[in-house]
């Protein structure tokens, strides 16, 4: 596993962002905001920069909705995904990943009823052999997010996407808490967590490590994200599945707003890794 995370660092030097990656002991990196195309000298030392202190790039995001119900809009966010995967493989980073999209109106990522439906399932199927074949990745994947609000939320959802894609530039980008989008699977999570790990293991290219929790005091059922160790995955699980995948794989912490609970989460994770057995070699850590 190489753990990675948000570094707070504000400038643009690859140097720089490299070191602030192993000070936090993180051997995975997103790629910043201020790497692209159009600047292949700052890309090329940017690569450099983080070979040479062993740091992965993890993940370029391609955030965006490109089955959104506008044609036109639907059209600029697959140009941008297209553009982000060239961006990927010039970096050769682990991945490329966004979520699949959705035709609310009202956010990019919103759930609606036709996320459920086949029409969405063969547009969506469409739209990834499209970008795919527009970059023709070597030495990257397109990856999705499961998420709760489609029909990507769980393996063999994602195994039947998958085999409808056809395509070896797709992998799978896994964000455990996101699979989780019923009581009985939170609270019976140590399977769930073991059932999609055996499913999809060959294919997962990066994660996302997070935890979450349900709230208490409402009749609807609502999720709350929580710092790793405060919520109900069971992460001991969950560390003894990742340390069985590759050393490689990044797992990424996400969604935290400050440093110091970055720091927190990163103390949580790697004492719920050694309890698994993994232990650090370099800037991965593994069994």
């Amino acid at each position: 596993m190489r753990l990675g995370g948000t570094v707070f660092y504000d400038g643009t030097n690859p140097e720089e962002y490299a070191l602030a990656h192993v000070e936090k002991g993180f051997g995975a990196a997103l790629c910043p905001d201020w790497i692209s195309l159009e600047n292949p000298a700052q890309l090329d030392e940017f690569k450099r920069a983080m070979r040479k202190h062993d740091v992965c790039i993890a993940e370029v995001g391609a955030w965006c909705n490109p089955l959104h119900p506008d044609k036109k809009e639907a059209e600029k966010n697959i140009q941008y995904m297209i553009q982000r995967l060239q961006l990927a493989e010039e970096l050769e980073a682990v991945t490329c990943v966004n979520i699949l999209g959705t035709k609310s109106v009202e956010n990019w990522y919103a759930p609606t009823r036709e996320s459920y439906s086949n029409a969405f399932f063969e547009e969506a199927v469409a739209v990834s052999q499209r970008i795919i074949d527009a970059v023709k990745p070597v030495h990257t994947k397109l990856s999705f997010e499961m998420m709760p609000y489609n029909f990507l939320d769980d393996a063999k959802e994602y195994l039947h996407f998958l085999g409808a894609v056809d395509r070896d530039g797709a992998g799978v980008h896994l964000d455990i808490c996101n699979t989780i989008n019923h009581p009985r699977l939170l609270y019976r999570n140590e399977e769930h967590i073991r059932e999609t790990f055996s499913l999809l293991r060959d294919k997962i290219v990066t994660l996302h490590l997070k935890d979450i929790t349900l709230r208490k005091d409402t009749f609807t059922v609502e999720f709350n994200e929580v710092l790793i160790g405060t919520g109900d995955v069971n992460y001991e699980v969950l560390m003894k599945e990742i340390a069985a995948l590759s050393v490689d794989t990044p797992a990424m912490l996400e969604h935290l707003q400050t440093e110091e609970e970055y720091d927190a989460a990163t103390a949580a994770t790697l004492a719920y890794a050694e309890m698994a057995g993994m232990e650090k070699k370099g800037m991965v850590w593994q069994l």
